[in-house]
């Protein structure tokens, strides 16, 4: 049976969008670990114009009271919406921030590192609208396909305003924190939709369900998540020793972080064994494609083993640190598209096997 040009469409869109999310993580990283958060002070503009300026000259002598009073202000009506719904701690945190107060000095690269960043996020609102109108063909075929695309939608604008938080709070770690958290819901939802739309015109080898396969698997995929969400605290925490210690003497900086990191660093261990374990029995099975997500989640936890010791023993390289944060979300990924492949190969091995009643 020939795949229907919607569908294709839809793959083609639908695979392009997870891409260009995971080309925003990586830039995201690349603003974290240049210290580019702060490279533009206000939103959706950048210095009150869309176009950022590349000279000082080109600003007002008091630009940093001007946008620390902007910030400010805005995040005053922030916390009391926040008081409001019982969120006291969030709101207490946004002003006990000791950057709160402070305006970074205007730096042209920091600036269009910044603005590269918000331009790719623009661009993935349009890819993911994108999925949203080439899934209306499945409204008829299979809803939950286009109910993840419209989802997805819905959080990415949530997100981009979740975004404009990270900047008024001037990177406050819970912000930080629930803006990566989304990104990945995000991820697994375009993920799912890709996947399912492509079902009914793909085969897919049957396989035997292995005892308790499932729920480790799944088991992997959310504590991938909690490492990650862990691996932006100890970002933060990173940020805060750094603004400390004025930037400099950046060998000493590991040694100051708390058990945030600790534990991090120890969960990683168990991370990996439990994906050793889960890779060989897939290898188990007589299915190449689950063969390659497992040597490709194996290949994610190498990579993320090789980056998190050049972190930790090597004063934390700026240029390893996106890298390190891209490479833990393609292993999500790829754990996700595990589960998702699984799962469906043993459904259709049952249903194979599910002797037909006859009326």
């Amino acid at each position: 049976m020939s795949t229907p040009s919607f569908v294709l469409r839809f793959r083609f869109v639908g695979i392009l969008t997870v891409v260009a999310v995971y080309v925003l993580i990586l830039v995201g990283g690349i603003v974290r670990s240049t210290g580019s958060g702060m490279g533009c002070p206000d939103w959706p503009k950048c210095f009150g114009t869309w176009i950022p300026p590349t000279q000082v000259g080109q600003l007002p002598p008091n630009y940093k009271e001007v946008y620390t009073a902007q910030r400010v202000e805005k995040n005053k009506k922030l916390a009391a919406k926040l008081e409001r719904m019982g969120f006291h701690q969030v709101a207490g945190d946004i002003f006990a921030h000791p950057t709160q107060y402070i305006e970074t000095d205007f730096n042209p690269v920091k600036t269009w590192i910044e603005y590269v960043n918000r331009l790719v996020g623009a661009l993935i609102g349009v890819f993911v609208f994108l999925t949203v109108v080439f899934a209306l063909p499945y409204w008829k075929r299979d809803r939950v396909v286009f109910w993840l695309a419209l989802a997805s939608f819905l959080l990415t604008g949530i997100q981009g305003w979740l975004g404009s938080l990270v900047v008024s709070t001037n990177l406050l770690p819970v912000m930080v924190t629930i803006h990566m958290g989304l990104a990945l819901v995000i991820v697994a939802m375009l993920i799912y939709a890709v996947e399912r739309s492509q079902r009914e015109y793909r085969t897919v080898e049957r396989v035997r369900a292995l005892p308790g396969l499932v729920g480790w698997l799944w088991v992997s995929a959310l504590l991938t998540f909690v490492q990650i969400v862990l691996g932006t605290q100890v970002r933060e925490e990173v940020d805060m020793v750094a603004f400390a210690a004025n930037y400099l003497n950046r060998t000493e900086w590991v040694e100051q972080l708390g058990s945030i990191f600790k534990i991090h660093r120890t969960f990683s261990a168990v991370l990996l064994l439990l994906n050793v374990y889960i890779a060989y029995r897939l290898y188990l099975l007589p299915s190449k494609p689950l063969h390659r997500l497992a040597t490709a989640v194996l290949a994610c936890i190498g990579l993320e083993i090789v980056a998190g010791v050049t972190l930790a023993y090597f004063a934390l390289p700026a240029i390893v640190q996106p890298v390190h944060l891209t490479v833990a979300t393609l292993l999500f990924g790829s754990q996700f598209l595990a589960l998702i492949a699984y799962r469906r190969a043993t459904k259709l091995q049952q249903q194979a096997s599910t002797p037909a009643v006859v009326a």
